[in-house]
């Protein structure tokens, strides 16, 4: 079966009004006008309504990067489903290693953040990953699949897209080859509905796009550093078969 492709922009803690809209415009100029890759930015909640109205007419779709797993009431702070949808994201990112680690968010968190981006009609992009401890001592299948098996349990996965971001390659400048992330990718495939899109996520960048989706059950990726830089972002558009204007 024949997988569209997913570039999606997670802009972390970053952005300004001014440097947003640069960006924005940079790459909704460029746009996607054929091609088998589908381009989404997923931005700080701040800026969810700049995003939402300088998107607005463009092939490019919006995204948040997280979601509260209430749908209302006292959760100062906390974010829902319901609330993103109203201003036109198409996908939230759920799980990230950040999220895990550095605010505790379970398995069990996790799952039900899914269900209630599901539940609203947006499609979470769920984050999977080892450390380099638990990659050195052998545990990446057994990490990657009890994060996932966690969601299967509990969630119809729909149109969910799921992300492989091996942490110790997130923000440090290290990567999986493309044959590491080809075997979890592989990995993962067994296990997902039929059509899943699985996104590498771990520093995908310019120089090494084209070998990374080169493999068979990569289908796209989830940037970071390089979603902040036009040109790099636009240039991994198009290392996935976007048809972008120059």
């Amino acid at each position: 079966m024949k997988r569209s492709r997913l570039v999606a922009g997670n802009w972390k803690m970053h952005g300004s009004r001014a440097a947003n809209a640069a960006l924005l415009d940079a790459i909704s100029r460029a746009g996607t006008v054929g091609g088998g890759a589908e381009c989404a930015v997923c931005v700080p909640y701040p800026y969810l309504q700049q995003a939402s109205e300088r998107l607005a007419g463009t092939a490019v779709a919006l995204g948040a990067q997280n979601v509260s797993e209430h749908a209302q009431g006292a959760y100062t702070g906390e974010v829902s489903a319901a609330m993103l949808l109203d201003f036109g994201c198409r996908y939230v990112i759920v799980g990230h290693s950040e999220r895990r680690q550095l605010y505790g968010e379970s398995d069990g968190q996790v799952a039900a953040k899914f269900a209630a981006a599901r539940k609203a009609g947006i499609a979470p992009i769920l984050c999977v990953g080892e450390t380099l401890q638990e990659r050195e001592a052998g545990r990446t299948e057994e990490v990657v699949g009890r994060q996932l098996q966690a969601v299967l349990d509990v969630n119809d996965f729909g149109n969910a897209v799921v992300a492989y971001e091996p942490v110790w390659a997130i923000g440090t400048g290290r990567n999986a080859t493309p044959e590491q992330a080809q075997a979890v990718h592989a990995f993962l495939r067994a296990k997902v509905p039929q059509g899943t899109r699985i996104l590498y996520g771990g520093s995908m960048k310019p120089a090494n796009a084209a070998k990374l989706l080169a493999m068979p059950d990569i289908d796209g990726g989830l940037i970071g550093g390089a979603s902040l830089v036009a040109d790099d972002f636009i240039a991994i558009l198009h290392a996935a078969g976007a048809k972008v204007t120059t």
